[in-house]
């Protein structure tokens, strides 16, 4: 028990934070629960504290919107928040189209479609080419343009107020990742991780890893979402320091090694080493 703890405790984790933060939000929307009413664009906590998708207020903002002080204010606290832990903390702590990816990723590396489909058909920047796109078209349209389609919205409304014509969005993107694109929504197309990315290269809390330690398994880089991020891995001591990294603490979990581990942003250490080079 101890051992699938240590293997599977950032998963568990993070599978209770999704729950919770959706029940919650049921609790809010249908029973008139206090604690988290809204949706992911713009919530209301206890009735008083304003919370609101900075990418969304992004679009509005572009759009040409007058945006209300409690807009503003919410953009700010969750803006602030994601600086601080992480701005992909999103992607894998919250957002609910993570456990329908996370599920596409896990059979394809049973089923070994991995090793079927080694060559990826798309690069991981188109998603900054759509963020960009979105605020483009919010400002010639005159509206929000990502929200009215968002796979994420469109999800989240569905297990709320009842599925509809959710099942057909959960479904492509489910079948998206799993035979055309390997982590394809989260990690190629979606703008709002895109966005969070941007956010994430300043944050404090980081995935260190310790070379000394490191076996070279490559366990690690099999389980994560944005491998490219763990470019270290058995090359040096270092800190995970790209925005792409969603801190879900899947390499953390499965390296028998104890080489991967959380720890706070080293910025003495990023002065020496750019003094060095």
């Amino acid at each position: 028990m101890k051992s699938f703890w240590k293997h599977y405790r950032f998963l568990i984790l993070r599978r209770i934070t999704q729950i919770t933060i959706m029940l919650l939000y049921i609790g809010g929307n249908i029973w008139g629960w206090k604690m988290l009413q809204g949706n992911l664009s713009s919530s209301m906590v206890l009735g008083t504290i304003p919370l609101s998708d900075p990418f969304a207020a992004l679009q509005m903002f572009s759009a040409g919107a007058v945006m209300a002080t409690n807009i503003l204010v919410g953009a700010a606290i969750i803006t602030t928040f994601y600086l601080v832990v992480g701005g992909r903390v999103f992607c894998s702590w919250v957002c609910p189209v993570n456990m329908i990816t996370d599920a596409a990723n896990y059979i394809r590396r049973v089923s070994g479609l991995n090793q079927i489909q080694k060559r990826q058909p798309a690069t991981r920047n188109m998603r900054y080419w759509v963020l960009a796109l979105s605020l483009i078209l919010s400002y010639i349209l005159g509206v929000t343009a990502f929200e009215f389609i968002s796979p994420i919205s469109i999800t989240h409304r569905a297990i709320i107020f009842g599925l509809g014509f959710g099942w057909a969005a959960m479904l492509v993107i489910f079948l998206f990742d799993l035979f055309i694109l390997k982590n394809g929504w989260c990690g190629h197309i979606c703008p709002l991780g895109g966005f969070y990315s941007v956010l994430g290269k300043f944050s404090l809390i980081r995935v260190d890893h310790n070379e000394e330690k490191c076996t070279v398994c490559m366990k690690c880089k099999e389980v994560c979402p944005e491998k490219e991020v763990l470019f270290m891995v058995g090359k040096s001591s270092e800190q995970v320091l790209m925005g792409e990294c969603t801190n879900c603490g899947r390499c953390v979990e499965v390296c028998d090694d104890d080489a991967l581990n959380f720890s706070i942003r080293k910025f003495i250490q990023e002065k020496q080493n750019v003094k060095k080079n």
